[in-house]
């Protein structure tokens, strides 16, 4: 798997297929096909060594805020790292043996809540969909230069146009650099004041 995964690293999910890993391995692709039937069966095994990459050794801290933050912490620097995960959760892969252990660990991260499991499941959905998010954005700074506030067209229609807020914030400034941590903190906060309300 460490051939395809550099692979889509270098160049994305669209690069990868069994001609191309065989030839970065030095074989010829029938001995993959003995082994991986389709691209589709690649992509499975890809994927689940990313998400063993994503399990934490050890024990979890014993507060529930600690454990998801360590969680969410290693997911974003793997999903960084590996960012055709994205695009490749978009096809439905089959979820395999690392998937489930890292199911497993993030719900055990919830285990010292009075929840029942369908909130559980909900917190760590919240929690992945702010990753991702956060993610998903990070690699859009990094391929495309960001349209800022201080061109002069941007600055022109928002001085021309109805903007009352972006025009504040042109004045005020904006900072170009969100905080991973503090995003987090904010969606953990609200969590633990939803929970402590119900």
């Amino acid at each position: 798997m460490a051939a395809a995964i550099e692979i889509a690293d270098a160049e994305g999910l669209d690069a990868v297929s069994i001609r191309r890993v065989a030839a970065a391995l030095g074989v010829r692709p029938m001995s993959l096909y003995t082994h991986i039937e389709r691209k589709e069966d690649l992509f499975d095994l890809m994927f689940d060594e990313v998400n063993r990459e994503l399990i934490i050794e050890g024990e979890l801290p014993s507060d529930w805020r600690e454990a998801i933050t360590v969680i969410a912490r290693r997911e974003h620097e793997v999903i960084l790292r590996h960012t055709w995960v994205i695009d490749l959760m978009a096809r439905r892969p089959r979820v395999g043996p690392n998937g489930l252990r890292h199911g497993e660990q993030n719900l055990s991260a919830l285990s010292g809540l009075d929840v029942d499991t369908a909130t559980a499941a909900r917190i760590v959905t919240a929690v992945d969909h702010y990753m991702t998010g956060y993610v998903v954005r990070e690699r859009m700074l990094r391929d495309h230069q960001p349209v800022h506030l201080g061109e002069p067209y941007v600055q022109q229609m928002i001085a021309e146009g109805d903007f009352p807020h972006l025009r504040r914030a042109m004045r005020e400034g904006v900072p170009q650099q969100e905080s991973f941590e503090e995003g987090l903190r904010w969606l953990l906060d609200g969590i633990e004041r939803a929970l402590g309300d119900a």
